[in-house]
């Protein structure tokens, strides 16, 4: 499945769309080139929660970190992971839980370390008109991107 971004705005509004149909734990993987609104989806569906602080790229921290009200909503972004390993040393075993949604971007950084998304999300596109698509890898998943369409 797929849509067609517009804009920052559009971005921002696919991300609270995604807030409305991702109601438990959940892994999802972001995927697009530096730029391509990974993050900025991200900041949508946290504002969607009503978070109102700043969401920064945690390309430099790795890892943020984010209490909604019945939620705890995790971001990595492994572009500057040298090696799938460095996982372990970053605990991100510690991170997952029952109540977490995690955001992974550059998830094949993690290749072999990370656990199994629920589901892929595929920024694509140059300047302001870009392409997402999402694909399902489990039955949550499936229904998140129902629920996406």
């Amino acid at each position: 499945m797929s849509a067609v971004l517009r804009g920052e705005s559009d971005t921002l509004l696919f991300g609270a769309r995604l807030f409305e149909c991702v109601r438990g734990a959940s892994v999802i993987y972001l995927h697009g080139d530096l730029g391509a609104g990974k993050t900025t989806c991200v900041r949508g569906y946290l504002a969607a929660g009503g978070y109102l602080g700043p969401v920064k790229s945690p390309t430099f921290t790795l890892v943020e970190e984010y209490q909604l009200n019945d939620r705890k909503i995790v971001h990595f972004d492994l572009y500057r992971l040298a090696d799938p390993e460095e996982l372990e040393w970053v605990g991100m075993r510690d991170y997952l839980g029952d109540d977490v949604v995690c955001f992974i971007e550059w998830p094949e950084k993690g290749a072999g370390c990370l656990p199994n998304p629920d589901l892929m999300i595929q920024f694509t596109g140059v300047q302001h008109t870009r392409n997402v698509s999402w694909h399902s890898r489990s039955n949550i998943g499936h229904e998140y991107g129902e629920c996406l369409k």
